[in-house]
């Protein structure tokens, strides 16, 4: 798993190159045409009338450029940006710093928003809605409930998992912002965007062929820019050219669709070993020596997108398209 090139979930090595092929603003920020749209108006707005953007939603799969969007959208207001994360405010005393410590119309940036823990929520909740926070002072009869102002800010939550947020956490977002998967054109011009940063020298179709390879995804297409940049430098003149694209891909068993050798080592358990399906996740699992949560929330997502398989109340069940993508006759019954 953490060997894996072309899973979207951030890895150590994505952490220096994203910081460095980040955009500043949304005219650099390629693709999420409605989002940009939507964000120019609201930040246009809140910047005229001087006030906090209403806070910010932003979910869909990993790697699609969610923190990306946070920082621009800091940038465009002039805020400064504070980030933190989910897991990483344990206490309530934890946020209530956090908050108190902010200026005037300041962006936070909670990243898995989704991993706050109960108490903590119910801190944000008056933070969110009145900019203020509630506390008890003293115990027993003699307690008393204080309010503390705060200044107004703006909230911006990422999330991969958007139905995991409560009810009363979702509705005091204002704006909320779905990240849909990027087409291959939209990735060619992130590609060649960051070849450009990094001073590599691409080919057009090169260029192209790592955007179909990539998954809809902006981190994996970066990834695999640097791991192609390798093999041109080693082993061609230092030039990405489709024939070094190839090959590199080849060698990383990466296939056209952007499947690596797990998605097919999935693909030919259910289909060789169970018949195809129906075949139970836990049955799968041990038979590929893989933990069940991974493969139901890491590789099982692109091959349900791909329609390669179905769930099914009986088990996953592989589809017409995975034998066509094997080169295997596809049965009569499919």
């Amino acid at each position: 798993m953490e060997d894996r090139f072309i899973t979207s979930s951030k890895n150590w090595t994505d952490a220096e190159i994203e910081n460095s092929l980040r955009p500043t603003s949304l005219s650099q920020y390629v693709g999420q045409e409605k989002v940009k749209q939507s964000m120019e108006v609201y930040i246009k707005a809140a910047k005229t009338r001087k006030d906090a953007l209403d806070h910010v939603l932003l979910y869909g799969p990993p790697g699609l450029g969610k923190t990306t969007l946070a920082h621009i959208i800091a940038n465009e207001l002039g805020s400064q940006f504070k980030v933190t994360s989910g897991p990483a405010i344990e206490h309530a005393a934890d946020l209530a710093a956090i908050l108190t410590n902010l200026g005037k119309n300041d962006v936070l940036f909670i990243d898995e928003i989704h991993r706050l823990n109960k108490s903590v929520e119910e801190i944000l909740y008056p933070a969110m809605e009145d900019f203020a926070l509630d506390f008890i002072v003293g115990k027993g009869p003699s307690a008393k409930n204080m309010r503390l102002k705060i200044q107004p800010f703006t909230l911006i939550g990422a999330t991969t998992k958007a139905g995991m947020l409560t009810g009363p956490l979702r509705d005091r977002f204002g704006v909320i912002c779905r990240l849909e998967l990027y087409e291959p054109s939209e990735l060619q011009e992130i590609i060649e965007r960051s070849a450009k940063i990094l001073n590599i020298e691409i080919d057009h179709q090169a260029s192209l062929d790592i955007a179909k390879r990539s998954r809809g995804t902006p981190r994996i297409a970066n990834r695999l820019l640097k791991r192609v940049r390798d093999y041109a430098e080693v082993m061609g003149s230092g030039k990405i050219t489709k024939s070094i694209t190839d090959e590199a891909l080849a060698k990383m068993e990466i296939d056209d669709l952007g499947l690596d050798f797990i998605d097919r080592k999935i693909l030919d358990s259910i289909i060789h070993k169970f018949g195809g399906g129906p075949v139970g996740l836990e049955t799968l699992a041990a038979t590929i020596s893989e933990d069940s949560g991974t493969i139901e929330d890491v590789y099982e997502p692109y091959l349900l997108q791909l329609g390669f398989i179905a769930r099914t109340p009986r088990g996953r069940v592989a589809m017409e398209n995975a034998y066509r993508h094997l080169g295997l006759p596809v049965p009569e019954n499919k």
